[in-house]
């Protein structure tokens, strides 16, 4: 049975087994979510990208723009595998490419994504820490939202890690969606087991079923960072 991770580290793994269980099963369009408040997504695309050590580069990664693109060059080092920003190449799929990982893309990408997505055929394509159902973004309207939506739902969500004030959402693929509620700190129970992602009223109602009580909310934790405090050390 899939756990909640204690650590950065111990996350990161089960995204990597995820991608791989996923791949193996035929899958080609992955998402992966790490939805930690306030944690930098280079330092994770860093150690997420150690799964495809062996494609050399073959492996293509992408940021949301040139500037992140550049900036991960340049601390990251000497690397086997191209770094590029979204839009910085006028052809950025090849035949020889291997294997796109997508860092951290934006509703502004999302044509250009959609775009590579579709020359990349069965190839392995994975958006990491993907920002693309922000609906907010200023200048995307009610056609951008339709293309992110029909965009995304090609995806398989294989690896989800969203801390709430209460507990967790976890997805770990072949496992099905968790809830998790904390029980005392440091210690949580598997409260439900759901084949689609839990939100919304459907979240609420879990949770009031667990809980058995009006207000489960209140004198809860209210600081969502702490449940993973770890993983932001």
């Amino acid at each position: 049975m899939a756990e909640l991770p204690q650590s950065l580290e111990q996350a990161i793994a089960q995204a990597q087994a995820a991608t791989q269980a996923a791949l193996a099963a035929g899958y080609s369009r992955l998402q992966v979510d790490l939805l930690i408040p306030e944690l930098k997504p280079m330092p994770v695309a860093q150690q997420y990208l150690s799964l495809f050590s062996d494609y050399g580069a073959g492996l293509k990664v992408f940021f949301a723009d040139a500037g992140a693109a550049a900036l991960a060059r340049r601390d990251w080092g000497d690397v086997p595998f191209p770094i590029r920003g979204v839009n910085e190449l006028l052809n950025p799929v090849q035949p020889e490419d291997r294997v796109f990982v997508l860092v951290a893309p934006t509703p502004v990408e999302v044509m250009q994504v959609e775009a590579m997505a579709n020359q990349a055929g069965d190839r392995p394509f994975i958006l990491l820490n993907a920002k693309l159902e922000d609906i907010a973004t200023i200048g995307i309207g009610y056609a951008g939202r339709q293309l992110r939506q029909r965009f995304l739902a090609t995806f398989e969500p294989c690896y989800y890690l969203r801390p709430l004030d209460w507990g967790a959402v976890l997805r770990i693929y072949p496992s099905p969606w968790q809830v998790w509620l904390e029980q005392a700190e440091d210690q949580y129970q598997l409260i439900a087991e759901e084949a689609e992602r839990p939100a919304g009223d459907r979240l609420d109602q879990i949770l009031l079923t667990a809980t058995s009580t009006p207000n489960p909310r209140a004198g809860w934790l209210t600081d969502l960072q702490r449940l993973f405090r770890a993983l932001t050390q």
